[in-house]
C-alpha cells in the first residue's frame, strides 16, 4: 500500500537525520479540514510534542488502544518517530497525549480537544468522537515533520459533525479494484471524517461479491467478454474482464473500516441492473435468456423476473448472505432504472399484479407498483433480520416502501417528497456530488469521464437540506453522499484523480456547519491538507493550482470582463491575448480585463518548482456579442445557467453541455431579440447546437431570422428546416449558417425550433426532446 511504503521511506529519512545530529521544531496549525466547530486559542507555553511523548489509553479499552495505535501510526509518519502507547494504569498523564471518555460530551461522534504545554487531552463520549479528534490532531501537525519535535500552541477545539451520515461510494461492478485499493480508499474517507463507505457490489456488467449458495454469479456473472470503448462506441477492445470480492476479503474490508469507525454499506442492485445475474441464472429473467453480461454501458430492458416466485427467493437468499457479511443497519437495494418492458409482456409479472391486486392502484401504472412490491418485500425480508433499506428515488414509484431510506440522486426533489413522508433522506444529487463528472471545462486534456461539470467550489456550495422544508421536515436528511461511478474510471489511480481534491470540498459540507463556511478560507486551508495527498503518494487533480477565470459579459459597457485568480494570492498570473504561450516576460495579470476585440486568451503561473497550465479561452467577437438581449421562452431548469447572455459572449461551448456555456430548453423553443442599438448591416447569421441523443438531447429542427429597426414589426429574411435526427446520426457539435441579401437593422430576432417530440425509434419516444443552443454570431 502507498501509505506503508511512504512510512518506510519517511522512517529510513528519519533515522537518516537521527545520525546527523540535526533537531528542528516545526509548528501544528489547527486550520484543518473539515472546519472544526470552534477552536479557541488559550494563552500559556506551547505543548512540545517528540519522541519521548507518550500516548496514554484507558486501561481495558481494546477500542481505544488501537485507535491510539494509529495516532501513534499517523505521528510516524509525519515524523519518522513512533511514540509509545501504553494503558492509563502505567504511565501518568503528565506531558503526555491522553486519550479519556467523558459522557458531558454531548455528540456521539463530538470530542474536545486541550493542548496545553502539560499535555494534550483529547476526549468523546464515544470513541468515534476521540477517533475524529485525533484526525483533527493528525491533520494538525506538518505532513512532513521528519525528526522534528512539534510546537504546539495552547488551544481548546471543541467539534462535532453536522451530519450523523456522511457518505462516499465506489461503484465495483463496472471496473474492479484490488483489496490494497479497497483498504487506501477508506483510509482517505477516515482522513476525511467520512463514516460510511457506499460499496456498489453487483451491476449489468459484473456481479462482484461470492454468494455461496449461487456460485455461478462469480463464476460467470463476474465476467464480461469485452469492454465497450469510450461512449458506447459500437467499438469494443477484445479483452475478457473480471473480478469478485470473496466472503472472506469482504469480512477483512468490513473490519479495516470498522477499527476507523466505518460503516460498509453494501448495495445489491434489484430489480433492475442485474443483467450479470441473470446471465449466470437465465431462469431469474422473463424471457429466460440467453443473456450476455453487459459489455457496454447503460440500461438494459432485462431485469429480474417480479412474477417468478423462485426469482424473489433468489433475491432473498442472497440478501441473507449478505446480511452475514455486512453487521451495518442498512443495506442498500437500488430500486434505480429498471424497465419495465419485460415486465409489461411477461405472463408471470402480469399474473402477480392479478394476484396482489397491483393494477387497482390508479396513482401509478401496475408495473411500478409490481416494482414496489418487490421492494416492499425486500424491505419486509431485511427487518425481519433487523436491517433497514436505502434505495435510490426510483423507489419513490409505486409508493415508498414502509421504513425505507430514500438516497436522492436525480436533484432533490425525490428527498424532498421523501422527507415530507417522514422517511429519512441522503442526499446525492448529480449536479453537486457526482464525482465522476468532469472537474475542468478543459476536458479535452482530461481522461474520458461520463461528461457534467463539477469544479471543487461547486462541491462545496453544496447545501443537503432544500430550503423547501420546514424545520421538522429537514430532521429527516440525515446526510449527504458522493458518488463515484466508474464506468470510464478503469484505475485506482483514476478514483482517486477524480475524488480528490473534491472529497475535501464534501467533508466540509457534511461536517462544518453552514454558517462556518467559506470557500475562500476553505481554498486557504487547501494546500495543508494536500501536503498529506503529496506525502501518501496519491494522484489528486490540481485544477486547484491552476488559474481560475471568471467571465463577465458586462453588456451596458460592450465588453467581456474577465477576472483571474489562483489559489495562491502570492502567484503572479502572466497571460497573452494572441495565442502565444505565457512565459516570464508575458504582461503580469493586475486588474481585470475587459475585452471588446476578439482573442485568444491564455493564462499560467510561471513557478520554479513547475508552471500551472495553461487557461487557454478563444473569444471569437461578432456584431451580436455583449448586445442587449431578451428571450422570450424560459430555458430549461437546471440548464439556465448565466441566461440568454451566454449566446452572446463571444465564448463557444465544448462537448461537455454541463459547463455554462449552453443554454437548454425542453418543451419549447428559443426566440430571441438582440438589440444592435446603430443600425447594423448584416448578411448571415450562425449558431450551434449538441446533440447527445442517449441523453434526449436533440437538434433544432428549424432556424429563422428576422429584423426591425423599431423592435416590434420584424420581417423574415432567411430560415432553414431540418429533418428530425434519425437513430444512426451522429451526436456532437451541429453548425447552422444562414446567408442572406445585405440589411440594415437595429433589432434581430433568432428563432430555433426544438425537436417536437423524441421520435419512435427512441427509449423515450413521444417525451419531449431537449435542446442546447450556444452563440448566436451575426456578420
Amino acid at each position: 500500500m502507498k501509505v506503508l511504503r511512504n512510512f518506510f521511506l519517511l522512517s529510513t529519512a528519519a533515522l537518516m537525520l537521527s545520525s546527523c545530529g540535526e533537531k528542528k521544531t516545526v509548528k501544528a496549525d489547527y486550520d484543518v479540514i473539515p472546519k472544526p466547530l470552534a477552536v479557541n486559542a488559550v494563552d500559556g507555553t506551547p505543548f512540545l510534542l517528540s519522541a519521548r511523548t507518550r500516548i496514554v489509553y484507558p486501561a481495558g479499552n481494546e477500542t481505544l488502544q488501537k485507535t491510539a495505535e494509529f495516532l501513534s501510526q499517523y505521528i510516524a509518519e509525519a515524523t519518522g518517530y513512533t511514540l509509545r502507547v501504553v494503558s492509563s494504569d502505567k504511565e501518568k498523564a503528565a506531558n503526555n497525549i491522553v486519550l479519556s471518555l467523558n459522557e458531558n460530551v454531548a455528540n456521539a461522534e463530538g470530542y474536545k480537544l486541550q493542548i496545553a504545554e502539560s499535555g494534550i487531552e483529547l476526549s468523546g463520549s464515544k470513541e468515534a468522537g476521540i477517533f475524529y479528534g485525533i484526525q483533527t490532531l493528525r491533520k494538525s501537525i506538518p505532513a512532513t515533520a521528519m525528526g522534528a519535535s512539534v510546537e504546539m500552541s495552547p488551544v481548546t477545539i471543541e467539534d462535532a459533525p453536522r451530519f450523523s451520515y456522511r457518505g462516499m461510494h465506489l461503484d465495483v461492478g463496472r471496473h474492479f479494484y484490488s483489496m490494497d485499493f479497497i483498504k487506501e480508499f477508506i483510509d482517505m474517507l477516515a482522513l476525511h471524517n467520512l463514516n460510511r463507505f457506499h460499496w456498489h457490489l453487483t451491476e449489468d456488467q459484473g456481479w462482484r461479491l461470492e454468494i455461496k449458495k449461487y456460485p455461478k454469479l462469480t463464476e460467470i456473472g463476474s465476467k464480461r467478454s469485452e469492454t465497450v470503448i469510450g461512449h458506447n462506441s459500437g467499438e469494443y477492445d477484445g479483452k475478457p474482464y473480471g473480478g469478485f470480492y470473496t466472503q472472506e476479503q469482504v469480512k477483512e474490508i468490513v473490519a479495516y473500516a470498522q477499527d476507523r469507525f466505518i460503516t460498509v454499506i453494501p448495495e445489491i442492485d434489484l430489480p433492475g441492473h442485474m443483467l450479470a445475474a441473470i446471465t449466470s441464472y437465465p431462469e431469474f429473467g422473463c424471457t429466460g435468456g440467453p443473456y450476455e453480461v453487459g459489455r457496454e454501458w447503460g440500461v438494459f430492458d432485462d431485469v429480474i423476473c417480479a412474477g417468478n416466485e423462485d426469482a424473489m427467493v433468489f433475491l432473498e437468499d442472497v440478501l441473507s448472505e449478505v446480511v452475514e457479511l455486512f453487521p451495518s443497519e442498512y443495506i442498500h437495494i437500488g430500486g434505480d432504472e429498471c424497465p419495465k418492458v419485460r415486465w409489461e409482456k411477461c405472463p408471470k409479472c402480469q399474473s402477480r399484479i392479478k394476484a396482489e391486486k397491483l393494477d387497482l392502484n390508479k396513482a401509478h401504472k401496475p408495473e411500478e407498483n409490481l416494482q414496489s412490491y418487490v421492494i416492499s418485500r425486500m424491505e419486509r425480508f431485511l427487518n425481519e433480520k433487523g436491517r433497514q433499506i436505502i434505495g435510490w428515488d426510483e423507489i419513490l414509484e409505486g409508493g415508498l416502501a414502509p421504513n425505507a431510506t430514500l438516497m436522492s440522486w436525480r436533484g432533490m426533489a425525490g428527498g424532498i417528497e421523501a422527507a415530507k413522508q417522514k422517511h429519512d433522506v441522503i442526499m446525492t444529487p448529480t449536479n453537486y456530488v457526482y464525482f465522476d463528472y468532469y472537474q475542468t471545462t478543459d476536458v479535452e486534456n482530461e481522461p474520458i469521464a461520463i461528461g457534467g461539470y463539477l469544479p471543487v467550489e461547486r462541491v462545496y456550495a453544496f447545501e443537503p437540506v432544500p430550503q423547501e422544508l420546514t424545520a421538522e421536515e429537514a430532521k429527516y436528511v440525515i446526510g449527504a453522499q458522493a458518488n463515484v461511478w466508474t464506468e470510464y474510471i478503469p484505475t485506482s489511480e483514476q478514483v482517486e484523480y477524480m475524488m480528490l481534491p473534491r472529497i475535501a470540498a464534501l467533508a466540509e459540507v457534511q461536517w462544518t456547519k453552514p454558517e462556518l463556511k467559506d470557500f475562500q478560507d476553505f481554498q486557504s486551508r487547501m494546500p495543508q491538507l494536500i501536503a498529506f495527498y503529496d506525502r501518501n503518494g496519491y494522484n489528486y487533480a490540481k485544477h486547484m493550482y491552476d488559474v481560475t477565470a471568471e467571465y463577465t459579459p458586462l453588456v451596458e459597457e460592450g465588453v467581456l470582463e474577465v477576472k483571474l485568480s489562483s489559489l495562491n494570492k502570492a502567484d503572479v498570473i502572466r497571460y497573452t491575448l494572441d495565442g502565444t504561450e505565457p512565459t516570464e516576460a508575458s504582461a503580469v495579470y493586475a486588474e481585470p480585463l475587459k475585452l471588446k476585440d476578439a482573442a485568444q486568451l491564455k493564462a499560467a503561473i510561471i513557478r520554479a518548482t513547475g508552471s500551472s497550465r495553461v487557461l487557454s479561452q478563444e473569444i471569437n467577437l461578432n456584431k451580436a456579442s455583449l448586445k442587449p438581449v431578451e428571450m422570450k421562452y424560459e430555458a430549461a431548469k437546471g440548464y439556465t445557467y448565466n441566461g440568454a447572455v451566454a449566446l452572446i459572449d463571444g465564448m463557444k461551448g465544448t462537448r461537455n453541455y454541463k459547463t455554462g456555456r449552453w443554454i437548454g430548453f425542453v418543451g419549447n423553443d428559443l426566440e430571441l431579440v438582440i438589440n444592435l442599438g446603430d443600425e447594423t448591416e448584416l448578411s448571415s447569421a450562425k449558431t450551434s447546437a449538441l446533440v447527445e441523443k442517449g441523453d434526449w438531447i436533440f437538434a433544432p429542427t428549424a432556424f429563422e431570422v428576422a429584423v426591425s429597426n423599431d423592435g416590434v414589426k420584424f420581417t423574415n429574411v432567411a430560415s432553414e428546416k431540418y429533418n428530425v435526427l434519425g437513430e444512426k446520426d451522429r451526436n456532437g457539435i451541429y453548425d447552422y449558417a444562414l446567408s442572406f441579401e445585405p440589411v440594415k437593422a437595429k433589432f434581430v430576432r433568432v428563432t430555433v425550433k426544438n425537436t417536437p417530440a423524441l421520435p419512435t425509434w427512441h427509449g423515450g419516444k413521444g417525451k419531449n426532446a431537449y435542446m442546447f443552443l450556444d452563440e448566436i454570431e451575426l456578420n
